[in-house]
Protein backbone atom coordinates (compact mmCIF):
# COMPACT_ATOMS: atom_id res chain seq x y z
CA UNK A 1 0.00 0.00 0.00
CA UNK A 2 2.74 2.10 0.58
CA UNK A 3 4.40 2.30 -2.58
CA UNK A 4 1.05 2.90 -4.40
CA UNK A 5 0.38 5.87 -2.06
CA UNK A 6 3.92 6.94 -3.29
CA UNK A 7 3.12 6.74 -6.81
CA UNK A 8 0.28 8.55 -6.47
CA UNK A 9 1.81 11.47 -4.99
CA UNK A 10 4.51 10.86 -7.46
CA UNK A 11 2.17 11.61 -10.29
CA UNK A 12 0.13 14.32 -8.91
CA UNK A 13 3.15 15.83 -8.17
CA UNK A 14 3.84 15.84 -11.89
CA UNK A 15 0.76 16.92 -12.76
CA UNK A 16 0.87 20.11 -10.53
CA UNK A 17 4.16 21.12 -12.31
CA UNK A 18 3.01 20.18 -16.00
CA UNK A 19 -0.26 22.84 -14.72
CA UNK A 20 2.27 25.24 -13.62
CA UNK A 21 4.68 25.20 -16.69
CA UNK A 22 1.89 25.22 -19.50
CA UNK A 23 1.10 29.19 -18.82
CA UNK A 24 4.87 29.94 -19.07
CA UNK A 25 4.77 28.92 -22.94
CA UNK A 26 1.71 30.41 -23.55
CA UNK A 27 2.65 33.56 -22.09
CA UNK A 28 5.16 33.80 -25.11
CA UNK A 29 2.50 33.79 -27.62
CA UNK A 30 0.05 36.36 -26.19
CA UNK A 31 -0.92 38.36 -28.67
CA UNK A 32 -3.21 38.82 -31.48
CA UNK A 33 0.26 39.08 -34.07
CA UNK A 34 2.04 35.85 -34.76
CA UNK A 35 4.23 34.63 -37.69
CA UNK A 36 1.89 32.86 -40.28
CA UNK A 37 4.84 31.62 -42.23
CA UNK A 38 7.84 32.63 -43.84
CA UNK A 39 9.12 32.14 -47.60
CA UNK A 40 12.95 31.81 -46.21
CA UNK A 41 14.21 30.74 -49.45
CA UNK A 42 13.15 32.36 -52.46
CA UNK A 43 12.86 30.76 -55.55
CA UNK A 44 15.46 30.90 -58.18
CA UNK A 45 19.13 31.88 -57.77
CA UNK A 46 19.66 33.77 -54.96
CA UNK A 47 20.49 37.35 -56.08
CA UNK A 48 20.47 40.38 -53.73
CA UNK A 49 20.70 43.07 -56.79
CA UNK A 50 18.27 45.88 -56.59
CA UNK A 51 17.73 45.59 -60.16
CA UNK A 52 17.23 42.27 -61.31
CA UNK A 53 17.06 40.45 -57.63
CA UNK A 54 14.86 37.94 -56.11
CA UNK A 55 14.73 39.39 -52.55
CA UNK A 56 11.33 40.34 -53.28
CA UNK A 57 10.38 36.83 -53.07
CA UNK A 58 12.06 36.45 -49.39
CA UNK A 59 8.89 37.12 -47.10
CA UNK A 60 7.36 36.54 -43.84
CA UNK A 61 3.39 37.13 -43.40
CA UNK A 62 2.41 38.07 -40.01
CA UNK A 63 -1.39 37.74 -38.93
CA UNK A 64 -3.35 39.29 -36.68
CA UNK A 65 -5.23 35.87 -35.11
CA UNK A 66 -7.47 38.42 -32.96
CA UNK A 67 -11.49 38.01 -33.47
CA UNK A 68 -11.69 41.67 -32.38
CA UNK A 69 -9.03 44.09 -31.76
CA UNK A 70 -7.15 46.10 -34.32
CA UNK A 71 -3.25 45.91 -34.58
CA UNK A 72 -1.31 48.65 -35.29
CA UNK A 73 2.48 47.58 -36.36
CA UNK A 74 3.99 50.72 -35.74
CA UNK A 75 7.13 49.95 -33.23
CA UNK A 76 6.87 46.29 -33.88
CA UNK A 77 10.34 44.56 -34.83
CA UNK A 78 11.42 41.26 -36.62
CA UNK A 79 14.64 39.88 -36.23
CA UNK A 80 16.54 37.36 -37.32
CA UNK A 81 19.35 35.12 -34.89
CA UNK A 82 21.91 37.35 -35.67
CA UNK A 83 20.68 40.66 -35.05
CA UNK A 84 19.30 41.23 -38.41
CA UNK A 85 16.40 43.43 -38.01
CA UNK A 86 13.31 45.49 -39.58
CA UNK A 87 11.29 47.15 -37.25
CA UNK A 88 7.68 48.87 -39.12
CA UNK A 89 8.37 52.70 -38.60
CA UNK A 90 4.86 53.77 -40.38
CA UNK A 91 1.40 53.18 -39.54
CA UNK A 92 0.09 50.00 -40.74
CA UNK A 93 -3.18 48.53 -39.08
CA UNK A 94 -4.20 45.13 -39.62
CA UNK A 95 -8.17 44.41 -38.68
CA UNK A 96 -8.81 40.90 -37.13
CA UNK A 97 -8.20 38.48 -39.49
CA UNK A 98 -6.01 40.13 -41.77
CA UNK A 99 -2.36 39.76 -42.64
CA UNK A 100 0.72 41.40 -44.01
CA UNK A 101 3.62 40.41 -46.19
CA UNK A 102 6.81 41.59 -45.38
CA UNK A 103 8.95 41.52 -48.19
CA UNK A 104 12.53 42.05 -48.99
CA UNK A 105 13.65 44.51 -51.81
CA UNK A 106 12.38 48.07 -52.61
CA UNK A 107 8.86 49.10 -53.40
CA UNK A 108 5.92 50.75 -52.61
CA UNK A 109 4.05 49.89 -49.02
CA UNK A 110 0.48 49.06 -49.53
CA UNK A 111 -2.32 48.78 -47.03
CA UNK A 112 -4.94 47.18 -49.77
CA UNK A 113 -2.21 45.10 -50.84
CA UNK A 114 -1.20 43.68 -47.97
CA UNK A 115 2.22 44.36 -48.20
CA UNK A 116 5.47 45.65 -46.66
CA UNK A 117 8.99 46.17 -47.90
CA UNK A 118 11.76 46.25 -46.20
CA UNK A 119 13.26 48.43 -48.40
CA UNK A 120 16.85 46.37 -48.12
CA UNK A 121 17.72 44.14 -51.31
CA UNK A 122 19.83 41.56 -48.68
CA UNK A 123 18.13 38.82 -47.52
CA UNK A 124 17.84 38.09 -43.88
CA UNK A 125 16.05 34.80 -43.49
CA UNK A 126 19.10 32.03 -43.62
CA UNK A 127 17.79 29.46 -46.37
CA UNK A 128 19.28 26.07 -43.99
CA UNK A 129 18.55 27.24 -40.22
CA UNK A 130 17.08 30.69 -38.40
CA UNK A 131 15.24 32.09 -35.92
CA UNK A 132 11.98 34.77 -36.70
CA UNK A 133 11.29 36.82 -33.66
CA UNK A 134 8.37 39.04 -34.28
CA UNK A 135 8.81 41.67 -31.10
CA UNK A 136 6.13 43.88 -29.88
CA UNK A 137 6.88 47.51 -29.55
CA UNK A 138 6.97 46.96 -25.76
CA UNK A 139 10.15 44.43 -25.92
CA UNK A 140 8.15 41.76 -25.18
CA UNK A 141 8.07 38.46 -28.11
CA UNK A 142 4.94 38.46 -29.74
CA UNK A 143 5.71 34.94 -31.41
CA UNK A 144 8.97 33.19 -31.74
CA UNK A 145 9.91 30.79 -34.31
CA UNK A 146 13.06 28.86 -35.55
CA UNK A 147 13.74 26.73 -38.69
CA UNK A 148 15.91 24.10 -40.55
CA UNK A 149 15.46 23.23 -43.92
CA UNK A 150 15.63 19.59 -43.21
CA UNK A 151 13.34 19.35 -40.47
CA UNK A 152 10.76 21.84 -41.32
CA UNK A 153 10.18 22.44 -45.17
CA UNK A 154 9.75 18.47 -45.99
CA UNK A 155 8.69 19.25 -49.65
CA UNK A 156 11.87 21.47 -50.14
CA UNK A 157 9.77 24.35 -51.32
CA UNK A 158 11.43 27.16 -49.33
CA UNK A 159 8.32 27.69 -47.60
CA UNK A 160 7.43 27.17 -44.07
CA UNK A 161 3.81 27.42 -42.45
CA UNK A 162 3.54 28.61 -38.71
CA UNK A 163 -0.20 29.27 -38.19
CA UNK A 164 -2.76 28.35 -40.09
Amino acid sequence: MRIRHALTATAAAGAIAVTVAAPAQAAEYSSALKLKGVQYDAPGSDSNRCSGGNTKNEYLTIKNYSRTTTVNLKGYVVKDAVGNKFTFTASHKLEPGDYVKLRGGRGTDSDAGNVVYRQNCNFIWNNDKDTINLIKPTGAKADVHSYTKRANDRDGNGYINYHG
